[in-house]
């Protein structure tokens, strides 16, 4: 099979990109560069620099290669940058995954995987999250992965012998075991790569929001490692080649950790000190988001093997203490 990897040169595509070969599939990797990096893009696959923004660029793409299935990350990903520029994101995320999704039927692409979020779900009323929640996001970037995968739906309505998968993640974290990739996101907003930094530099942390309604007033949040979730889209890619449908799981493993007890995680891997400052929360984020991973497990057999706290700290310091010192 020949796989197209839109947002191949960003994190978790890039995993995505290295596992796909490993299994013998061929792979296109469709990036603009803007937020990715053409260095993390395994050699073994073909790269395509290009905006899912622009029609010629996808007209071009579409018309030099055939296309078994696309694994959709192009996006961008950032809850507190989707309040300050809500535009930005609706016109990246959503007008441009809807270009992509008729760009792709129209060459006879009829199989879809993509990266949602739990951020559909917004502040959840039932914790673990199943995937029958309530819709509600809290934020723009929550809408925009929520009103893609009602255009999947839509779209597997229209059209005969189309389907896709959308993956609801929760934390992607860590790094690969070989510490060959890893988070590098410009700009990056997540906990653990964060804090890291901080380490080595020297600087306070920034914790938004220390006045949650959790035990010790920080957000709450399931981790899943890189490893684990690029393989769930392999389970995912197997059922829609097996099956025609249009299936939604939620990516977690139904724990959750505080930030404060992420930092504590930090602080014992590394042995260092981190200074710690606490600032008003983001808007937009939830109190706590931890994944019912049922549905997955029972439906597609995935279960996370990596994804302990302590292994994706492990992993994740090993990797930017390598590219830090």
């Amino acid at each position: 099979m020949k796989i197209l990897v839109t947002g191949g040169a960003g994190y978790i595509g890039s995993f995505m990109t290295k596992r796909l070969l490993d299994c013998d599939f061929e792979v296109v990797v469709f990036d603009s560069l803007e937020r990715g990096h053409r260095s993390a893009v395994d050699s073994r696959a073909q790269f395509i620099k290009g905006d899912i923004r622009q029609d010629s660029d996808l007209k071009s793409l579409f018309e030099k290669n055939t296309f078994d299935a696309i694994i959709h990350f192009a996006g961008y990903i950032a809850v507190g940058e989707s309040e300050l520029n809500p535009e930005k994101y609706y016109e990246n995320n959503v007008i441009a995954s809807k270009n992509l999704f008729n760009k792709a039927i129209l060459h006879g692409v009829n199989k879809i995987i993509f990266s949602s979020s739990a951020a559909v779900y917004g502040d959840p009323t039932v914790i673990p999250i199943p995937e029958n929640h309530s819709k509600s996001p809290t934020s723009e970037y929550g809408k925009n992965k929520l009103e893609v995968e009602h255009v999947l739906s839509a779209l597997k309505e229209k059209h005969h012998g189309f389907s896709f998968v959308a993956l609801r993640y929760f934390n992607a974290a860590g790094a690969a075991l070989d510490e060959s990739l890893g988070e590098n996101h410009n700009p990056e907003t997540h906990i653990i790569p964060l804090a890291i930094k901080s380490l080595f530099d020297g600087s306070e942390f920034e914790l938004f929001g220390t006045d949650y309604n959790t035990p010790d007033g920080t957000c709450i949040r399931d981790y899943v490692h890189v490893v684990d979730l690029v393989e769930a889209h392999l389970f995912a890619l197997r059922e829609i080649t097996n099956k025609i449908g249009g299936y939604f799981y939620n990516v977690g493993t139904g724990y959750g950790y505080s930030n404060l007890q992420v930092l504590e995680m930090i602080k014992k891997i590394s042995g260092m000190e981190l200074k710690i400052k606490g600032q008003t929360r983001r808007p937009g984020d939830a109190d706590r988001l931890v994944a019912d991973v049922t549905r997955i497990k029972e439906e597609l057999g995935f279960v996370p093997k990596h994804s302990d706290l302590e292994n994706i700290v492990k992993t994740a310091f090993a990797w930017h203490s390598r590219k830090l010192t």
